[in-house]
C-alpha cells in the first residue's frame, strides 16, 4: 500500500459506478414545489449557466470545457435527455440529465441541485422523476456514477434508492479552477494548490 503523488495542479478522485437491474417497485411520487421541464435542443450558454450553478461545487467541467460543437452534438442528439428543474418563480434550480445511447441502457449522465437546496429532501422527489423516465421499453439497466468529490451523501443517497455499486476506478485530471473555467473559490472542499493561468 502507498500514496501516488497528484501534481498540483491536477485533481484526483475516487469514482464509484453504481447500477440499478430492475424497475424498483412502484412508490407514491414524492411532493414537490419544483417542476421538471425537458429542454429540447438547448442553447449552449443556458445549458453551460445550469451545468455550472449545479456542478460548480462539486468541480463538474467536462461540459464547460468542450468546444460549442461538441456540447451541442451531445445535447441536441436525440438518445440524449435534458431536464431543467424549475422553482415557483421559474428559475431553474436543478438539472437531469439522461443518456439513451448504449443499448438497453439508460445512464444518469447529471443529477442534481443547487447547494442551496441540497440536504433537502429534494433528490428523493427527482430520483422517483428519473426513474419514470429512465426505464421505458427496452431499458435492461439504468446506470450512475458518483465520485468522492460530489455531496458526502451522493453515494449513500444513490444506493438507498436501489442502486448498486458495481466498480471503483481513480480518475484524475487538471483542475478546471486554473485553466479558468470555474472561479478560484469554488469548491474550497478541494484545495487549490497550483496558481491560477
Amino acid at each position: 500500500m502507498g500514496l501516488i503523488a497528484v501534481p498540483d495542479e491536477q485533481v484526483a478522485t475516487v469514482v464509484t459506478t453504481l447500477e440499478m437491474s430492475s424497475r424498483p417497485p412502484l412508490r407514491p411520487m414524492p411532493t414537490s414545489p419544483f417542476r421538471l421541464v425537458r429542454w429540447t435542443r438547448p442553447a449552449a450558454e443556458g445549458y453551460r449557466m445550469l451545468f455550472r450553478r449545479v456542478g460548480g461545487p462539486w468541480l463538474w467541467f467536462s461540459r464547460l470545457a468542450m468546444r460549442e460543437s461538441e456540447l451541442l452534438a451531445i445535447i441536441h442528439d436525440e438518445a440524449i435527455e435534458v431536464y431543467a428543474v424549475i422553482d415557483r418563480f421559474g428559475i431553474e434550480v436543478g438539472m437531469l440529465e439522461l443518456d439513451f445511447r448504449h443499448r438497453n441502457v439508460c445512464e444518469l449522465s447529471y443529477f442534481g441541485f443547487i447547494p442551496e437546496l441540497a440536504g433537502q429532501g429534494h433528490g428523493r422527489w427527482l430520483m422517483s422523476e428519473a426513474m419514470a423516465r429512465s426505464w421505458r421499453a427496452g431499458i435492461e439497466r439504468v446506470v450512475v456514477h458518483t465520485c468522492t468529490l460530489d455531496h458526502p451523501s451522493a453515494l449513500n443517497f444513490y444506493r438507498a434508492q436501489g442502486f448498486v455499486a458495481v466498480k471503483r476506478t481513480v480518475e484524475t485530471f487538471a483542475d478546471p479552477r486554473i485553466a479558468g473555467l470555474l472561479p478560484p473559490e469554488t469548491a474550497p472542499h478541494v484545495p487549490l494548490l497550483a496558481k491560477r493561468r
